[in-house]
């Protein structure tokens, strides 16, 4: 069987963002393929703490798994769920393939001339997360990795690094689908971004500092329809979707649809060319209180226990593998 795999930080709650643009679509996806393939879901908790830490990540990683069972994940034998710091191969195997990557191969990643901006006071971790995040994916023989458009170049480091091990030792690693299947296995060239809305230029983000420009989803439901009934559009007087020249329109068009699970051009069709703005923002925003008290309500009947008896398991499963692909690479380094 082939295996989807895919990891989301935990250094926060999540907003309505994160969820529509990663975790539900990833449980769709689950849901609709996890009788035919290997569907592995991690809590990444080593790539967490890249970033300073306030404390609560365990319990914004208990809360990560939760939400994904409220949203509907449906869990088999295929689908597995692990914390990424209990596979301990995860931490030896990303010291060997950093023995592979090459310095100029990270510094050309997008993400660490944003975050690290090139400063030597930059830590280590931002650096080479490129290389843990392509262990991830290899241990597990990953072929799809759901991530958006930003995230592209990590998965072609990762295909480079499997390529070059596989030339030098044999086939030990599965290579990863170009970005381009990987683009097309998930109906998309390009990740879903949830504006901010009192901001639409930007994505929504906890780190906000007005609070009515994000929907976290622990929101009450009364008060996210008063954000969205004030959220940021434009003075052109008609509808129509532009997420370039008309961000702020766009983006509830954008959450209308994927709240209700509808393709997008027939929720623009429904509504270009309507001039009463107030009407969208009243159905946006009956629609995600409506999606967000219903999640709730699932989300408040889900116990830890319930939630570490999943991960136990999916542990036991990912370190038997883990182990395996582990010892394959060690041997072909001659350290076994």
């Amino acid at each position: 069987m082939k295996t989807i795999l895919t990891g989301i930080r935990v250094n926060s709650e999540l907003t309505l963002g994160n969820f529509l643009g990663a975790l539900l679509p990833m449980t769709r996806l689950a849901n609709k393929y996890s009788d035919e393939y290997n569907i592995n879901i991690f809590v990444a908790d080593l790539h967490t703490i890249i970033a300073e830490q306030d404390g609560g990540l365990q319990h914004n990683l208990l809360m990560l798994i939760k939400m994904y069972l409220a949203a509907g994940l449906k869990v088999n034998d295929n689908v597995h769920i692990y914390r990424q710091s209990y596979v301990p191969a995860t931490s030896e195997m990303t010291w060997i393939l950093n023995c592979v990557a090459t310095m100029g191969e990270l510094g050309r990643m997008i993400q660490y001339k944003e975050k690290g901006r090139g400063e030597d006071s930059c830590n280590v971790g931002i650096f080479d997360y490129p290389v843990l995040m392509a262990t991830d994916i290899l241990l597990f023989d990953g072929n799809y990795i759901p991530v958006g458009q930003d995230q592209f170049q990590h998965i072609e480091l990762t295909r480079d690094i499997a390529i070059r091990v596989n030339h030098r030792y044999g086939e030990i690693f599965t290579v990863p689908e170009k970005t381009s299947e990987q683009a097309k296995f998930m109906g998309s060239n390009d990740g879903i971004r949830i504006r901010d809305l009192v901001n639409p230029e930007k994505k929504m983000s906890k780190s906000a500092k007005a609070e009515n420009s994000k929907i976290m989803m622990t929101d009450d439901p009364e008060k996210v329809a008063k954000k969205i009934m004030s959220a940021t559009t434009d003075s052109l007087g008609e509808i129509d979707f532009d997420l370039k020249k008309r961000p702020g329109i766009s983006n509830l068009l954008q959450i209308e649809a994927l709240v209700n699970d509808r393709p997008l051009d027939e929720v623009v069709a429904e509504w270009k060319g309507k001039s009463n703005y107030g009407d969208l923002k009243k159905k946006v925003a009956e629609s995600v209180s409506t999606m967000l008290a219903d999640f709730q309500a699932r989300l408040a009947k889900i116990t830890d226990e319930e939630v570490y008896e999943l991960m136990e398991t999916g542990e036991k499963y990912a370190n038997k593998l883990a182990n395996a692909k582990l010892l394959k690479l060690q041997k072909a380094f001659e350290l076994r």
